[in-house]
């Protein structure tokens, strides 16, 4: 079974749904918690999750954006499968994230920033097409989005990590 059970996603819908999670980004809570920023999107586009990360503001290890905007879905939904639902994430996700994007049946993957050093979406690991597992959603990686949203997803962490190495 594949994830391609949403409406096709044209350039405007993937940058817009990237914007999102920009925005999402932004309202990181913590200084130290590295600006990544998540969206759910329904099959209509409506956002009925959201999150950014919370690990260093909360002290738990698993307060990634994506798990907390899939939790927030699940809650609006009433149900953890997000079949048909779209997630939207400034950051390649880690393999915990990519695990549970498979598990909450996400239809749709779209991301802003490869992640050479902890992606499990093809930079690193590649779980989500991992045959071997029951769901593999669509993957829509930055090659796929505008050069000026993945410009901005980059310039988001660069900046963070560029000021924590001058403090």
């Amino acid at each position: 079974m594949t994830g391609t059970d949403g409406p096709v996603m044209d350039r405007a819908q993937i940058d817009a749904a990237l914007r999102l999670a920009l925005a999402e980004s932004g309202l990181t809570s913590s200084t130290a918690d590295v600006p990544v920023g998540a969206v759910v999107l329904d099959a209509g586009g409506v956002v009925i999750g959201a999150g950014h990360n919370e690990r260093e503001a909360t002290g738990d290890p698993t307060a990634h954006a994506e798990i907390l905007a899939l939790r927030a879905a699940s809650r609006d939904l009433g149900a953890w499968r997000l079949s048909g639902c779209t997630l939207a994430v400034t950051l390649e996700p880690c393999t915990m994230c990519a695990g549970a994007i498979v598990q909450a049946r996400v239809a749709r993957l779209v991301y802003g920033a490869r992640d050479p050093k902890a992606g499990a979406v093809g930079s690193l690991w590649d779980v989500v097409r991992d045959r071997r597992l029951n769901h593999r959603p669509e993957v829509i990686p930055p090659d796929l989005v505008s050069t000026d949203v993945v410009e901005q997803c980059g310039a988001v962490l660069t900046e963070f990590f560029s000021r924590r190495r001058f403090r």
